[in-house]
Parts: structure tokens; C-alpha cells; sequence
């Protein structure tokens, strides 16, 4: 005879699930006060917009799900993005698949000296990125001596690279997809993904378990690095502009997306399709308010709230998580 669904059970095994419930109830609403805000067009127009989000929010977990976070992905974001744009300016016969291989060699680098730091340095690291974050940003200036790169600088070639649609479907969202799909099958069959979830639940007993734990947290930045300088790279091609500020507060949307995807922010516990909904819920109300013709000044406060929010319910829980597992455990 089959058990009953448990649905405490259920929601806590399956954290997305509310998360699922709340996007679902928000749009309803919303298309309340604006008819025509679930269509298939503005629904397509949010997943498009949201997709640049959702690679810093899986740049960010992997941070995360190791304990540590990464403070300087907008810095990253603007000095690849920087940098690949100038050498489309300078040089606009380098094909374009050699200057995503370029951008995404910049993100290992700058990644790599943040995991050195924090892996071998054994400085932590939101004190390691929270230097980076200007130390990458300096270098983004200085490289561009303050000067921005507009639209009538770069190629055509390069700024297509987000647009360019395939079976009716643009190449920003398709890249985003295979992003989504490779760090789901990297965190859940690989490995190393079982590493990053081992060490961020306990790395005295990584330690010894015989993970090397250093190496499993280089990984983490290395492939945060790359994830963030793709990220900056369809940034600057998709509005067309290298600028010295770019993505300045994009470390912040990146954790809370995260947060709101039910990442734990002492590491250990979090999932890519969880950050796929934490970015798609925050690009909604990114969507939703100007719409709904709030003030920015309440826009700023509504996306507090919903980040504290969503601090507070995934602490909850967290707490809930725990107590399942010393009732089974005392059984």
C-alpha cells in the first residue's frame, strides 16, 4: 500500500516548489492590474531580459554553495566586457568565436587569482572579493582610460552575438540554457559538483573524506570567473556599450537571486534550477513595476523587502530542513 504524500516533506525536499507557487500567484496579479502581462510575447521579453541574471546567479552559487561569496562579479563583468569590446574596436578581423574564447580565458583568470587567495591564501572570501571588486574595476578604467565603446565602435558581427535568433529563438537565451544544463549536470553527476556540496556542508569532514579542498575551491572561482565574464560579454553586445561602471551592483542581484532561489548562504544547500527561479521572480518585479507606474524611489524599497524576505523564509527554512533530519536520525 503507498504512503501518503507528505507535503511538509515534500516542500522541504523540493525547496523551488513555493517558489514555483509564488511567480505563478505573481503573475496572476499583476495580469489583474496590466491584461496582456502573461502573454507568450511579455513572458518571452522577461526570459530574455532575465538571462544575463541567470548566468551570475549560477556564477554566484557555486561560490555559495562552498561557503564563500563573490563579491567582484561586476567587476569581472566590466573588465572582460571591457576588454573584449576594446579588441573588437581595435581589431575587428578577429573572428567572433575567438573573442568569446578570449572573454571566457579573462573570467578563468580573474576567477583563478580569487580562488588562489581564498584557497591557498586562506583569506576569506567576501574580505578576498571585496578587494577584487575595485582592484577589477581599477583595471577596467585604466584600461579604457575612462572612455566608453558605443555601438558605432564595435562590429556588427560582435553585437549580434545575444541576437542572433535560431528557430525563432534568440542566442542570448539559448546560451543561458546550455549554461543552465551543463552546471545542472556539473553539480549533480560530477564529481567535483558533489565536492562543492560536500565542502560547503562541512569541510572538516571533506578534509577527511580525502577531498582536496583547495583545489575543489579554485574550481569554484575559476568557473565563477568564466561564468561572469560571459555574462559581461553579452552584456556590452546586447546594449551595445562598454562602459567603466558597468554591472556595478550586479554581485548584489546576483545573491539574491540565490537567496530567493533557496541557496543557502552558509554553503552546502542550493540548486541551479532554484537560481533559475530566484532570477526569473526578480525579473518579473523588475518587469511588473515600471509598469505598474511606482515610483523608483518605492521600486528600490519593494526589491529590499522581497530580498529580506526571502533571507528570512530561507533561514526558516533551513531551520525546518534540520529539525527532518535530527527527527529521522532519532528514529
Amino acid at each position: 500500500m503507498n504512503k501518503p504524500i507528505d507535503m511538509k516533506q515534500l516542500i522541504s525536499r523540493y525547496r523551488e516548489i513555493p517558489l514555483v507557487l509564488l511567480i505563478i500567484t505573481l503573475f496572476l496579479i499583476i495580469n489583474i492590474r496590466t491584461p496582456g502581462f502573461i502573454s507568450p510575447s511579455n513572458i518571452y521579453k522577461i526570459l530574455d531580459d532575465t538571462c544575463i541574471l541567470m548566468i551570475i546567479g549560477m556564477a554566484q552559487l557555486l561560490v555559495l554553495l562552498i561557503g564563500g561569496i563573490d563579491l567582484s562579479i561586476g567587476s569581472t563583468m566590466a573588465l572582460s566586457g571591457m576588454s573584449v569590446a576594446m579588441l573588437n574596436q581595435y581589431n575587428p578581423d578577429i573572428p567572433i568565436l575567438a573573442l568569446v574564447a578570449i572573454t571566457l580565458l579573462i573570467g578563468a583568470v580573474l576567477g583563478a587569482f580569487n580562488g588562489v587567495l581564498v584557497a591557498y591564501g586562506n583569506i576569506p572570501a567576501v574580505i578576498t572579493t571585496l578587494g577584487t571588486i575595485n582592484i577589477y574595476r581599477g583595471f577596467t578604467f585604466l584600461l579604457s582610460g575612462g572612455q566608453w565603446v558605443g555601438a558605432h565602435e564595435m562590429t556588427d558581427g560582435f553585437m549580434a552575438i545575444p541576437n542572433t535568433p535560431f528557430l525563432g529563438i534568440s542566442s542570448m537565451i539559448w546560451v543561458t540554457v546550455i549554461v543552465i544544463v551543463f552546471l545542472f549536470l556539473f553539480t549533480n553527476y560530477s564529481v567535483r559538483g558533489r565536492e562543492i556540496y560536500a565542502l560547503g556542508n562541512n569541510e572538516t569532514a571533506s578534509i577527511f573524506a580525502g577531498i582536496k579542498t583547495k583545489k575543489v575551491k579554485l574550481t569554484s572561482f575559476i568557473l565563477s570567473g568564466v561564468l561572469a565574464s560571459l555574462a559581461g560579454l553579452l552584456y556590452v553586445t546586447n546594449y551595445a556599450s562598454a562602459q567603466n561602471d558597468t554591472a556595478t551592483t550586479f554581485e548584489l542581484q546576483a545573491v539574491a537571486a540565490c537567496v530567493i532561489g533557496g541557496v543557502s548562504i552558509t554553503g552546502g544547500i542550493g540548486t541551479v534550477p532554484g537560481v533559475v527561479l530566484g532570477a526569473f521572480f526578480i525579473g518579473i518585479v523588475n518587469n511588473a513595476l515600471p509598469v505598474i507606474d511606482l515610483s523608483p524611489f518605492y521600486q528600490m524599497a519593494i526589491h529590499g523587502f522581497v530580498i529580506l524576505l526571502a533571507i528570512v523564509s530561507n533561514t526558516l527554512m533551513d531551520r525546518r530542513t534540520e529539525r527532518l533530519i535530527l527527527q529521522k536520525r532519532s528514529l
